[in-house]
């Protein structure tokens, strides 16, 4: 499912558009509660969350009884690497998101006998980890499994984007998920991935990985 913003995530993101505008400063001290509750329109616990998502970014550094202080500020020449380390688990989300279906239509025209083959031996690792509950194989399936979809595209942009996304997924995935069950309930859907990839029919593997996601109802 896509996830929505929550208002404590939009004042976070305004105050890094700020801060990647050079409006503030690395060192500089951002104004205290009451000015952002009274700028952003919104209350303390909303202010306090905004500033521990930067925080936890390392963006902001909380300093008790003297302020909140700017850490970082982001470089236009930051590597992609360093981005999504610092990214958050929505922004990630939606990234993995939109790649997964490009992903699956280029690898159903691109894809080779040889990346089918892995393809399949990481879905039937998937199914055997969702069906034995064991959630952190799963997820190192289901992973494996689409990064094998994305050297299937042959494009080694989109491949190498998602594979540097899924690293940092990972940890989100430990934190969402607590059992195997989702991963049970959409390998329907992953086994009809494999087949559009198979079948080399770009337009139905495009879909199909739009329902896994989320976009399209099943």
């Amino acid at each position: 499912m896509i996830r929505k913003m929550s208002l404590a995530d939009e004042v976070a993101e305004n105050i890094k558009q700020q801060i990647s505008s050079g409006q503030y400063q690395t060192g500089e001290k951002l104004p205290i509660e009451p000015e952002l509750m009274k700028h952003f329109g919104v209350g303390r616990s909303t202010i306090r969350e905004a500033i521990k998502i930067l925080s936890n970014s390392g963006m902001l550094k909380v300093q008790q009884g003297i302020g909140t202080f700017i850490q970082k500020t982001i470089d236009n020449n930051e590597p992609m690497d360093q981005i999504l380390l610092r990214a958050n688990s929505r922004d990630l989300d939606e990234v993995r998101q939109i790649i997964e279906m490009k992903i699956a239509e280029k690898a159903a025209l691109n894809r080779t006998e040889e990346d089918i083959l892995i393809i399949k031996k990481y879905l039937l690792d998937r199914k055997n980890a969702a069906l034995a509950g064991t959630l952190e194989s799963c997820i190192e399936a289901d992973i494996n499994f689409h990064n094998a979809i994305s050297v299937a595209s042959k494009n080694s942009i989109l491949s190498d984007l998602y594979r540097s996304t899924s690293v940092h997924l990972k940890k989100w995935f430990r934190e969402i998920y607590t059992d195997t069950t989702a991963f049970a309930e959409s390998q329907q859907l992953h086994e009809q991935l494999l087949k559009n990839i198979i079948a080399a029919d770009p337009k139905k593997a495009w879909n199909t990985a739009a329902k896994i996601i989320g976009h399209i109802s099943q």
